[in-house]
């Protein structure tokens, strides 16, 4: 009798389908709601069959695949609230995603979106979203995308932007917002209205001033995160914050810093030539092409 392992002749397609399809008959008989699929190596919506008539379900992980699109048809799970499609190959997500009545967290971080569909800003309940680690600037943005009232943590890091749009100020219950990595030159003055404002990370961009309207955030709160190292501040603000944070922020309620402030923007800000120069992102993982 031969001691030779058994070695399955379904091609490797089959085999991932087969490991997916159990996952999700598994889930239809004990009515699990939650689905983990991560580090699958599913390529496609077509490994997961059935997966989008399962309206009982509130949570899907499909993390750490090579998904390259999303089917509108996703739209028909009702129920879910929770959405991880990080780590994958995504270029576009479908419009249908944001009228998902129940849609509370979608994570697409660490993909290759480089455009967000119109409308985008439609999701009635959302409460998370995730878009860290794309290729997305201020000018892909659609024109109702600051307009979801529900939003608490909104995460734009390691993306394109140089200017954050003024429309920002709208997401009146936004508690966290990360902005790191990008190319950001200056900061709107309207984001001294997000007032419940706790997380703000906008270190490693390309800024020099702070709108004074930051002093406005209850920022030196004990549960409280402002991070801004890794910017080419003016001399003024570089030297308070060696100091700390809390005296940036009473430095930019004087009126020292306003007449700075207002005379840096009326200049323009810097000019071309002074510009700092964008960061290399070619190598970024966004950028690859499969």
């Amino acid at each position: 009798m031969s001691n030779q392992p058994v070695v399955s002749c379904l091609p490797v397609s089959a085999n991932k389908m087969s490991k997916a399809k159990k996952v999700l008959d598994e889930a239809r008989e004990t009515k699990n709601r939650e689905i983990d699929l991560v580090d699958r190596n599913i390529s496609t919506f077509e490994e997961l069959p059935g997966l989008l008539n399962m309206l009982f379900v509130t949570r899907i992980t499909l993390s750490h695949n090579k998904l390259k699109t999303v089917p509108p048809g996703i739209a028909n799970l009702n129920n879910l609230e929770i959405l991880n499609l990080s780590n994958n190959h995504l270029e576009e997500l479908p419009l249908s995603l944001s009228s998902m009545p129940k849609l509370r967290i979608l994570n697409c971080s660490i993909n290759r979106l480089n455009t967000l569909p119109r409308g985008f800003g439609a999701f009635p309940v959302l409460e998370v979203l995730d878009l860290s680690y794309n290729n997305l600037n201020e000018h892909v943005l659609p024109g109702n995308f600051f307009m979801m009232d529900s939003l608490r943590a909104l995460y734009l890091g390691d993306n394109e932007f140089e200017y954050l749009p003024k429309e920002v100020k709208n997401l009146k219950n936004l508690q966290i917002l990360g902005l790191r990595d990008n190319d950001l030159l200056e900061l709107p003055r309207e984001i001294g209205e997000l007032t419940r404002i706790r997380e703000l990370h906008i270190q490693n961009n390309r800024l020099s001033v702070l709108p004074p309207e930051i002093a406005n955030l209850d920022m030196p709160g004990p549960k409280s995160v402002l991070k801004m190292e890794e910017n080419p501040w003016v001399t003024a603000i570089a030297e308070q914050y060696l100091v700390g944070i809390s005296h940036v922020l009473e430095y930019i309620k004087t009126e020292a810093y306003r007449i700075l402030y207002n005379r840096h923007m009326q200049a323009g800000g810097k000019t071309a030539g002074d510009l700092p120069p964008k960061a290399d992102k070619s190598k970024k993982a966004s950028r690859a092409r499969s």
